[in-house]
């Protein structure tokens, strides 16, 4: 069993309930939450806790529960769920506080491994320097229009928009996407957005 907690915020009984099994089953300590304001309630009491929220649910969004804890002070490692290709308000959701993010569908090793990243938030709240400087440092192997393209994915604009922006082929941006994830060494989408964030990298 982990020495923290995983809290779980979803809308959706029939979803925090099979989450909360899988993590259980995996050793997980786990407390489930029906709403943000519920988990509002009980955040101040929170210590070595791990928040996973959907970002999507009535009254209140993920990123307004991230908004409200940095109001309030409170600092848990956070990491939101989002459907495929809501990136936009996942990037949101970065900049509100959430170490991570992880769209849906995903596999039960890729939650169970956001989860252990976002563990060493408790003890190194942030990326250190030299992590930043090292993705710095492949920020600027980046050509100007690889660097057009990055700026336009962490924004979230899909594929057909930012060809159009920048008067070339759909195909022509795949490419240059590829080259972007390969010479950050991005394992994934919310791992590039996640890298971007961190060196200060927004959209333009």
């Amino acid at each position: 069993m982990t020495d923290y907690t995983v809290h779980i915020v979803d809308d959706e009984e029939a979803v925090r309930k099979s989450l909360a099994f899988m993590l259980t089953m995996n050793g997980f300590a786990v407390k489930m939450h029906q709403s943000a304001e519920a988990f509002l309630v009980f955040a101040p009491d929170v210590r070595n806790g791990i928040l996973v929220t959907d970002l999507r649910m009535p009254d209140m969004s993920g990123v307004d529960l991230l908004r409200n804890l940095g109001d309030r002070k409170i600092k848990i490692p956070s990491i939101v769920i989002t459907g495929h290709g809501d990136v936009p308000m996942a990037v949101e959701a970065m900049k509100a506080g959430a170490v991570d993010f992880i769209e849906k569908p995903f596999e039960d090793s890729v939650i169970i491994e956001a989860i252990e990243r976002a563990s060493a938030h408790l003890v190194v709240p942030d990326a250190d320097a030299d992590e930043v400087n090292d993705i710095q440092a492949r920020l600027e192997t980046l050509s100007e229009r690889e660097r057009q393209v990055l700026s336009a994915v962490v924004a979230g604009l899909p594929n057909k928009s930012i060809a159009y922006d920048l008067d070339i082929s759909p195909r022509t941006v795949e490419v240059h996407r590829a080259n972007v994830m390969a010479k950050m060494k991005a394992k994934s989408l919310p791992h590039l957005v996640r890298m971007a964030l961190a060196a200060g990298f927004g959209p333009a």
